[in-house]
């Protein structure tokens, strides 16, 4: 009887054919067992099948450990649990799907953390971490995963599950065969394995020797799931440091903070990372992102030396010790020690964002992992690094080095050409001349990330003959058939076999309706963004809302990315455009574009997915919401233009069963409730109260223009109502478009794209005034207003009219906070629970609003996990409620429930409010109506 769920999909397959390297294998099936009786039954189906099998957790390999042609054993989704931690021996018992950062806020509260910490840490899994001996920043001070294993259960292909301890394993005759293996090359392990720390390449079997008490537990370490299936992990904790405090030095450049490094390696310091400042103007390149990296000291190379103590002056007073001392000697040319935790966080984030970051560099152009990962003993890491980048420049190559400088690592990215086969043979050449230089360092071809398929060729440059035969007698003790993750460290696949973004990548490509200006135009060279490092897996942030709710990979940006490439190579997947799977794999997409801004990358699935949508449906019928939400504002219109459409439209949709046919034809989720219309709209009221204005018009005020947005004018005009008081009596003059105006977003989030050109090149046919005169345009609506200042000039790129709106478009936060005149509103002092709206968040800014509300005397709690889950049309479309109230039940909903009767909800989105008026019961407030209150409230008070 089969227990486990196979997933064999195509839908499912695609978004599993690579992890963050450069490696692309379509996988048979897919499991994510919830128990090891399930990890059992899909092994028996592999061997059935003949399948090989490849344990996965995060993802985030560079070096395409976690992929394969048979079956992925996905362990992050449900085999995730931390079974115990024991607090006096500190350890923790753990399944191996258990996120890093999980389990470091598990021991948190008892005054422990788990020592390994890359800087995927936020979704990398401890499972994945062990299995390529990852270490991360505190590695000086606490190793890498094989110094913090205790013991793990490891399950073979025929269903055994063995007890593998720090000197034994419960099978006697593995046991016997792993003395034996050991005795026999006593001398090779003892002079070529366990050199210095960062040594990952190849098994780690020098842990087998007497003299390291035969820890069979860490001679696991890094074997990347070529053994067999980790079906538990009890790890050390270490304690940690009651106070720390980061000391960030400049040095001249990249090279004399490599020197420096090994010089740090002392008692009480927890890292010494370094960087270059190439990473610095890679990160200022991305959209927003021109003043990052300003709290950084002067230099063009970094080390951050964090220290612990007892208190913060404790630590502050021996960090800053240390950075005497190399100031002493001439070493640095800055630096900068904060003991402020905030402070620091926001440092490292810095450097924790190399990963994605430099997978552009800062002229735009691609650069990959490869050659990611070496390692040379901390003393030669200067020396390698000079002739590292005299390759590079030999090659005509360009990278940004960062790392673990302390420990001699070094990850670096660089420019390949992997498009040809030219550019394949290129980066075969570049890379064996590497793997030749860090041999005659002695140094390692991985230094915490493991071979994989990258690397496990490279293993003879640096190890004997002797060496690579005790590897492939290693495995063969463990897995006789070759059935786990084979091709990787023994009997290797060549490093140039398979490469996603190589030749034969690109059949379906054709030229887009946005102008992907970012990406010189080309679709395929925008899904090249994604390499993998799977932020968007992260529970950090507002990426990516649906994963959040279903964790399956399919609904992560990462995996939509991989299912748009596929759809564009034509290989897997054939039918280009029309491909089902892929407009699968983007239902669940909520256009939030969370992932513009916040992926390192700025991968912008909602713009891919507005472009898929245009081409599969061009020439076709679409479903039925598309025309009932993407029309909207059309239909909003026509009712305007019926004597008394509205209020018959509200009259008729408060019968439930007329509403449920409309819903019924309109495609609308059954579930959901309807919309209803004002019966006046905020147009005709402006009209009549302009033509009712006694007082003549006051032309010397500086004059500004409202946009009058689909939902504030048709649905809720009380927001804009309170915009022109509000801004009249900051001393605005307000005006509204002489003619009709919309910004084409409905259109836009549906795909279709050519009636959203049309409709905006109306719109800005209907602007001429506004537009000659730099007139601010306010917008009310977030989505809209983001719509104006960002989507149309990529939909309309030689409309220079475009590019001058969205420089104009502003916020009415914007105006109210930057307001220099007199302040005309009182103080409310009262509470607010604010949704901010995604499109805002990711693509604005919500600063002045917070500024705003705090001048107002408000206590603003923000709401922190991102979309409210209705998100425009997704949330009305048939097959999304569920997530979307899921998403509302993550924090939005239990606060607004729960909030006392004085505290207000905030939300300037029509979306959130609608949904918060439909998941709660309570009615949201517009920023406009807040500043109204507010006006009212100081005529009460005294001056």
């Amino acid at each position: 009887m089969t227990l486990v769920a196979l997933r064999e999909d195509l839908t499912t397959r695609v978004a599993y054919v690579s992890d963050a390297s450069i490696y692309r294998r379509v996988p048979a099936a897919v499991v994510e067992p919830r128990s090891v009786e399930e990890i059992r039954d899909a092994l028996r189906i592999a061997t059935e099948r003949g399948w090989s099998v490849t344990c996965r957790g995060g993802g985030t390999s560079v070096a395409g450990n976690a992929i394969g042609h048979g079956l992925i054993i996905d362990m992050s989704r449900y085999f995730n649990e931390i079974l115990s931690i024991d607090v006096e021996a500190r350890t923790a018992r753990i399944r191996p799907g258990v996120v890093c950062d999980t389990l470091r806020d598990a021991a948190e509260p008892f005054g422990l953390t788990y020592g390994p910490d890359p800087s995927t840490h936020s979704r990398c899994t401890v499972g994945g971490m062990f299995a390529n001996n990852a270490c991360g920043s505190h590695s000086v001070a606490w190793g890498t995963a094989a110094d913090n294993i205790v013991s793990l259960k490891l399950m073979l292909a025929d269903g055994r599950e063995i007890e593998i301890g720090a000197n034994h394993c419960s099978d006697p005759v593995i046991e016997d065969q792993l003395k034996r293996l050991r005795d026999e090359h006593l001398g090779i392990l003892r002079t070529e394995l366990g050199k210095f720390a960062r040594q990952v390449s190849g098994y780690g079997l020098h842990h087998l020797l007497p003299e390291n008490g035969f820890n069979v537990a860490r001679a696991m370490a890094g074997t990347e799931g070529t053994c067999g299936v980790i079906t538990e992990l009890t790890v050390r904790l270490v304690e940690r440091p009651r106070a720390t405090a980061l000391a960030v030095l400049g040095f001249s450049d990249v090279f004399a903070a490599a020197a420096a490094a090994p010089l740090l390696r002392k008692p009480g310091v927890y890292t010494v990372e370094g960087m270059g400042a190439d990473l610095l103007a890679a990160l200022r390149s991305r959209p927003g992102q021109g003043s990052a990296g300003s709290e950084l000291p002067e230099g063009g190379g970094w080390l951050y030396v964090e220290v612990g103590g007892e208190t913060p002056d404790d630590a502050g007073d021996t960090v800053r010790a240390i950075v005497d001392d190399l100031a002493r000697d001439g070493r640095i040319v800055d630096s900068h020690v904060v003991t402020d935790p905030t402070q620091a966080r926001a440092l490292w984030r810095i450097r924790e964002a190399g990963a994605g970051i430099v997978t552009r560099l800062p002229d735009g152009s691609e650069a990959w992992p490869g050659w990611e990962d070496s390692a040379v003993p901390p003393e030669h890491l200067a020396d390698y690094l000079r002739d590292l980048y005299k390759i590079l420049d030999s090659h005509g190559l360009r990278g940004i080095p960062f790392g673990h400088f302390g420990e001699g690592c070094v990850h670096i990215r660089i420019d390949f050409s992997l498009g040809s086969e030219e550019g394949v043979l290129r980066y075969r050449r570049f890379i064996e001349e590497a793997a030749t230089l860090v041999a005659r360092y002695g140094g390692s071809v991985s230094g915490e990330h493991g071979d994989g398929r990258a690397r496990s060729e490279l293993l003879p440059l640096i190890y004997s003959a002797e060496t690579l035969t005790a590897f492939a007698q290693f495995k063969n003790i463990f897995d006789k058939e070759n059935v786990f993750n084979p091709g990787v460290l023994v009997d290797p696949e060549p490093l140039d076999q398979g490469i996603r973004p190589g030749p034969g990548g690109l059949t379906f490509e054709l030229t887009p309706v946005h102008a992907l200006s970012h990406d010189a135009g080309s679709f395929a060279g925008a899904m090249n963004r994604c390499v993998g490092v799977g932020l968007c897996r992260s529970d950090v942030g507002s990426m990516c809302p649906s994963y959040q709710v279903t964790r399956d990979e399919v609904h992560s940006t990462r995996g939509r990315a991989r299912a748009l490439a596929e759809m564009l190579r034509g290989e897997s997947v054939t039918d280009g455009w029309r491909s089902k799977e892929t407009l699968e794999a983007l239902d669940l997409c909520l256009s939030c574009k969370a992932c513009a801004s916040e992926c390192p990358v700025n991968v912008d699935m909602a713009t891919y997915k507005a472009e898929f949508l245009h081409h599969h449906y061009k020439g076709r019928l679409r479903p039925m919401a598309h025309y009932a939400m993407g029309w909207l504002p059309l239909t909003s219109r026509l009712l305007e233009a019926l004597p008394g459409g509205a209020r018959f439209a509200n009259w008729t949709l408060a019968f439930r069963p007329v509403e449920e046919l409309v819903k019924r034809l309109g495609g609308i989720e059954p579930k959901r409730r309807m919309i209803h219309f004002a019966p006046q709209t905020l147009r005709k009221w402006f009209t009549k109260r302009q033509a009712s204005m006694t007082q003549p018009v006051d032309l010397d005020r500086p004059t500004v223009m409202l946009w009058p947005d689909t939902f504030n004018n048709f649905n809720s005009p009380g927001v804009g109502q309170a915009a022109v008081e509000v801004l009249e009596a900051m001393g605005y003059r307000v005006i509204l478009p002489a003619g009709q105006v919309c910004c084409g977003l409905t259109w836009h989030s549906t795909g279709q794209l050519g009636m959203a050109k049309r409709i905006i090149t109306q719109t800005l046919d209907s602007l001429g005034r506004a537009l000659d005169e730099d007139m601010p345009i306010i917008g009310l609506e977030p989505s809209c207003t983001v719509m104006l200042a960002d989507e149309i000039t990529e939909l309309l790129p030689d409309d220079p009219r475009a590019a001058k709106l969205a420089q104009q478009v502003v916020t009415l936060a914007d105006v109210v906070a930057a307001h220099e005149g007199p302040w005309p509103f009182g103080e409310i002092n009262i509470k607010a629970i604010s949704q901010v709206h995604c499109h805002q968040e990711a693509k604005g800014s919500y600063g002045p609003d917070k500024a705003v509300l705090q001048r107002l005397g408000m206590d603003t709690d923000v709401i922190g996990s991102g979309c409210c889950g209705l998100a425009g049309n997704f949330g009305f479309e048939p097959g999304h409620w569920d997530v979307s109230q899921a998403l509302g039940e993550r924090e939005l909903f239990p606060k607004v429930r729960t909030r006392d009767e004085a505290t207000i909800v905030l939300a300037d989105g029509f979306s959130c409010r609608t949904q918060v008026a439909q998941g709660t019961g309570a009615e949201a407030s517009h920023l406009a109506e807040i500043l109204k209150l507010a006006l009212e409230q100081k005529t009460t008070q005294p001056d």
